[in-house]
């Protein structure tokens, strides 16, 4: 999506992604993953999401990617405290008790912004981006984390989808449907990847879906 679509919908507040609550597939398995304790978590397209939160109660550093500054502002704001920005080249930068948030495109970060990263959590990046992106995320993530690194993946699937798995629609998404022979096409064979478990069916904004985990190991 172009950045402006982003910016537009979290300044109008238009964020149905956003979660609350923990999500409970990060509950259930990130104990599947090998992570090393304390280990720095990358957690693409981060919005606000509490379950950085919970990663850092596990003992891990995070670092969360986000486009929108309003986001990275509003999660600390939310925690009670107020995080001065500084601008690091083309991005801003806020940290705080184990937490850093950079406010920047993911595909613009250098290099040195992934160092160090021990394991990727993903709930809602690859499922915001249409396909033309997805393959460039993906490609991204092989580029920029280390052999056995561990990423904890959660997708939607759209139920009873006649399209192509690889379709798209107008007015279709985000969050778009990615089912699991676009995930082992974008991901195989630079990371194994492993089907965790499919939730129940729920309604959703575009009909009846389900959440997916994957665990993905780095080659």
């Amino acid at each position: 999506m172009e950045h402006n679509f982003w910016h537009q919908r979290w300044q109008e507040g238009r964020i149905g992604f956003h979660q609350n609550d923990i999500n409970p597939w990060l509950q259930r398995y990130w104990s599947k993953l090998i992570v090393e304790p304390g280990a720095r978590v990358l957690v693409p397209l981060c919005g606000k999401s509490r379950d950085m939160l919970w990663l850092r109660e596990q003992g891990h550093e995070v670092l969360g990617v986000e486009l929108s500054d309003i986001a990275c502002r509003d999660f600390f704001h939310e925690q009670g405290v107020e995080v001065e920005a500084v601008t690091i080249d083309n991005y801003h930068r806020r940290e705080r008790d184990g937490i850093v948030l950079l406010t920047a495109d993911l595909f613009e970060l250098p290099w040195e912004a992934f160092r160090g990263i021990g394991a990727v959590y993903d709930r809602a990046g690859l499922i915001a981006l249409p396909p033309a992106m997805r393959k460039r995320y993906a490609e991204r993530l092989c580029q920029r984390v280390d052999p056995g690194v561990e990423m904890l993946l959660v997708t939607l699937e759209l139920i009873g989808d006649d399209r192509s798995p690889f379709a798209i629609c107008e007015g279709d998404g985000p969050p778009f449907s990615v089912y699991e022979n676009e995930v082992r096409d974008l991901f195989e064979p630079a990371f194994t990847v492993i089907r965790l478990a499919a939730g129940e069916p729920v309604e959703g904004p575009h009909g009846v879906e389900r959440e997916v985990a994957y665990l993905l190991h780095r080659q």
